[in-house]
């Protein structure tokens, strides 16, 4: 009997068969020399014949159980590898009453931050073995909650979102379905959230400012309907009041959708009779449109602090003094919660929130000294189109 797949005929590696040569699972040999050609992809008897063990046993292994034998599990992973066996998702999805998909809900993926936690999510997901679906509820309540119940629908094994608020999913009927928040607390049973102190590090950042004599410390910000800056706000007024500071409204521009909005919120900071000597950005996005409207206006003189860090921010001058609000260490944590939600048998999980540690990196900006302004000390920048 002649084996094709010693002879190393290639159109052999994608025949399977019935009657199978016991030397060659995969090579189509008969006895007496014939072949029964089949073009069907291999399924996981194959994979099991050609490892010699049972099926069970080779799905348990494609199903990442730990209690397989290491040998047996190589024999089993090489198996699937000689045959490019490819698990059906669908079939799979049907026996386990979910699919290897993970659902991620964010506020929109064009924001550097929510794009680089996308990634560090996406990163550590697929390592695991399972597609990420993502998508953007734009800040709006009623499409984040059927986003996730579509996620549900779809079998998805389990959802990550950055909620709108803190009880937008209250209310919805998800089964099973485990939820992580990310950068945000949210409230869903059985639930956890993966989120930074922002009220403590706002905190930080506003007494850092105080510490180098500031007095007059503005902060640009989104609406305060967002619970991030919400409490980032509150955790910047605690350091004034900390620092034995009046609280000065003026001093306030929390109307900043984006960068776009920089240019105005910066002209009317510094068209007041007394402008501001530092000033705090509490997002990413923000932070990159301080920089140059700070320079267009004439006003790098200004102590500068940016609530999470940005690309080419050392390499400015001055480099920029920041919270380091790292959007891949939050990404990571999260699938790793879910991850560990998605187990066999994991019913004992914390719903504590897990505070993700950050700190401040010095760079220059945040430490300039305050240098008395005028009114008519900054000259105006144009104002954004509309």
């Amino acid at each position: 009997m002649t084996c094709l797949d010693e002879e190393g005929d290639e159109d052999a590696r994608n025949w399977l068969t019935v009657g199978m040569c016991n030397r060659h699972p995969r090579c189509g040999c008969e006895p007496g020399g014939g072949i029964v050609k089949s073009h069907k992809e291999p399924i996981l008897r194959d994979v099991a014949m050609m490892a010699e063990v049972s099926i069970k046993t080779a799905s348990r292994v494609l199903n990442n159980d730990p209690s397989v034998a290491p040998l047996t599990r190589a024999k089993v992973l090489e198996a699937m590898r000689e045959l490019d066996y490819r698990p059906d998702p669908a079939a799979r999805s049907l026996r386990a009453g979910r699919d290897r998909s993970v659902g991620v809900v964010v506020e929109g993926i064009g924001d550097v931050f929510v794009a680089s936690l996308v990634a560090s999510i996406e990163s550590r997901l697929s390592d695991a073995g399972y597609q990420v679906l993502i998508t953007s509820s734009h800040r709006d309540v009623s499409r984040e909650r059927a986003i996730v119940q579509d996620f549900q629908q779809r079998r998805c094994a389990g959802v990550i979102v950055m909620p709108c608020t803190e009880d937008s999913l209250v209310g919805l009927r998800l089964g099973d379905l485990p939820v992580v928040f990310v950068d945000r607390v949210g409230e869903f049973p059985g639930s956890q959230s993966v989120v930074s102190d922002d009220f403590g590090l706002a905190r930080i950042a506003g007494k850092h400012l105080t510490s180098h004599g500031h007095r007059r410390i503005a902060i640009v910000s989104d609406s305060q309907s967002v619970p991030t800056t919400r409490d980032r706000h509150a955790g910047f007024r605690q350091a004034m009041e900390d620092g034995g500071i009046t609280f000065d409204p003026d001093l306030v521009r929390d109307d900043c959708l984006d960068e776009s909005y920089v240019r105005d919120a910066i002209n009317q900071l510094f068209a007041l009779d007394q402008p501001p000597t530092a000033l705090i950005a509490t997002n990413t996005r923000l932070s990159i449109g301080v920089v140059p409207a700070l320079h267009l206006v004439g006003r790098t003189d200004t102590a500068f602090l940016a609530f999470g860090d940005f690309p080419m921010a050392e390499s400015l001058t001055p480099a920029i003094t920041a919270i380091d609000h790292s959007p891949h260490r939050l990404g990571q944590i999260a699938a790793e919660t879910l991850l560990a939600r998605l187990k066999p048998g994991a019913l004992d999980v914390s719903t504590e929130p897990i505070v993700v540690p950050a700190g401040l990196i010095v760079r220059g900006s945040g430490e300039l000294p305050p240098r008395p302004t005028t009114q008519n000390s900054s000259a105006a920048i144009p104002a954004r189109a509309t």
